[in-house]
């Protein structure tokens, strides 16, 4: 059994629909592709400064990818609708299975390790009510994930084993990041995405956090 079960936070425990719902209210029929696009690049500029060595925070980050959607997609962003969407990642939902799962395990060292910047996940957590032995930010390191010395700050933090954690990610490329570094990896595939071609495989690959 595991010492520590580390988990990813965005779209692995906390849900973004409720940021594609908002919006929808600014921009009806238009939710769903600006909110993919967004993600997309969200994601992307984080891999980018990676590369680059030109590290900026998860919000930063995240804003900057808003603004790109919603010029690419010919949508007015004006500065209350961009703080608001920004405001709703501090008010995400759980998935349904959270709160459950996370209960189950009760009894090994609790984590969670995110590309978010402080200012971002710490008030989603409190927001959440949840509780966990640490929760930490790529910040610190000024590199996002899969860098490795991203998983090896959640050895050192946890002081553990990296053979003692067991990592849970829904983001595929991330499964594959911590399965690179040493990790067991549990992939929630939800949606039952194929697996990304990068020549490693996730020890499991779950429907759900129950499944854990």
């Amino acid at each position: 059994m595991p010492t520590a079960f580390v988990f990813d936070a965005y779209g692995t425990l906390f849900d973004l629909h409720s940021v594609q719902q908002r919006c929808e209210g600014f921009w009806p029929g238009k939710s769903l592709q600006l909110s993919q696009l967004w993600r997309a690049k969200q994601l992307e500029y984080t891999w980018q400064r990676s590369l680059m060595r030109r590290y900026a925070p998860f919000s930063r980050v995240t804003r900057q990818a808003l603004q790109y959607a919603c010029e690419a997609l010919g949508l007015a962003l004006d500065e209350s609708r961009s703080q608001a969407l920004m405001e709703q990642y501090s008010r995400l939902a759980l998935f349904p299975d959270v709160r459950e799962a996370l209960a189950r395990l009760k009894g090994h060292k609790l984590a969670i390790l995110t590309n978010g910047s402080p200012d971002m996940i710490d008030p989603l957590v409190a927001h959440s009510g949840l509780s966990f032995d640490a929760v930490l930010s790529v910040d610190p390191l000024k590199a996002y994930k899969p860098a490795p010395e991203v998983y090896q700050f959640a050895v050192d933090r946890l002081g553990v084993a990296p053979e003692q954690v067991s990592f849970v990610s829904s983001n595929c490329w991330d499964a594959l990041g911590a399965k690179s570094f040493g990790f067991e990896v549990n992939w929630i595939s939800r949606g039952g995405a194929p697996l990304d071609r990068l020549g490693l495989r996730p020890d499991r690959i779950l429907k759900g956090l129950f499944e854990l």
